[in-house]
């Protein structure tokens, strides 16, 4: 497929996001991208509510509400899949834990072992870094239940990243909703690549890091 033609599909698939912000299905949308994104969907509810916002910037701050109760959920079922499924044995990875391995991005033995030991000293900043800033927040989830840490040290840093993150685009978007909607419209295209580059950036990131 070329440039223009996936410029053109992701320019629809905006489009599409604009629309529902006006349909009674707009909220369960959101909460179940934000949910799903942070245990498993590999794109951010970001762009989402994005769109969502500037459709009906009224209502700004309740999306980005239910945008981060749906993911600190969502991050609390990654805790659980952790936890509960990431081992069949002592020190031996399930073949849930193998799948995830080989079909998800930003997954790997090595990383999990890198992470345990930012856990150790760390619990608090590294939950809430990955919930703030754009890099896999699942791989965090799924770690911290696979690890054991405090679960509620996970919920509070899970809340305090996801909100700040969520707040501060919906209150952006609430102040100065127009011009950044004309600004979108115009820079469609290069915004497009910029997030793509930031969301690859943010697998390296991870990998470089942890």
């Amino acid at each position: 497929m070329e440039v223009r033609e996936q410029m053109n599909l992701l320019r629809r698939f905006y489009d599409w996001l604009l629309h529902w912000a006006s349909t009674p299905y707009a909220a369960a949308v959101l909460f179940v991208w934000a949910f799903a994104e942070s245990s498993c969907f590999p794109i951010p509810p970001d762009a989402f509510l994005i769109a969502m916002v500037l459709g009906a910037r009224l209502r700004a701050f309740r999306f980005a509400l239910l945008c981060s109760l749906a993911s600190v959920l969502g991050g609390m079922a990654g805790y659980g899949i952790g936890y509960y499924l990431w081992w069949s044995g002592p020190g031996e990875f399930s073949q849930l834990a193998r799948f995830f391995f080989a079909h998800v991005p930003g997954f790997s033995p090595e990383q999990f072992a890198r992470v345990q030991g930012l856990y150790e000293e760390w619990t608090f900043w590294v939950v809430f870094t990955a919930g703030f800033a754009p890099i896999p927040y699942k791989v965090i989830t799924i770690s911290a239940g696979a690890f054991d840490i405090s679960l509620a040290t996970f919920t509070i840093a899970s809340a305090v990243g996801r909100a700040a993150r969520f707040f501060l685009v919906a209150g952006l978007l609430w102040k100065y909703g127009e011009p950044v909607k004309a600004f979108i419209d115009r820079h469609f295209n290069l915004l497009s690549i910029l997030f793509v580059i930031l969301l690859i950036g943010g697998f390296y990131v991870l990998k470089a890091v942890f």
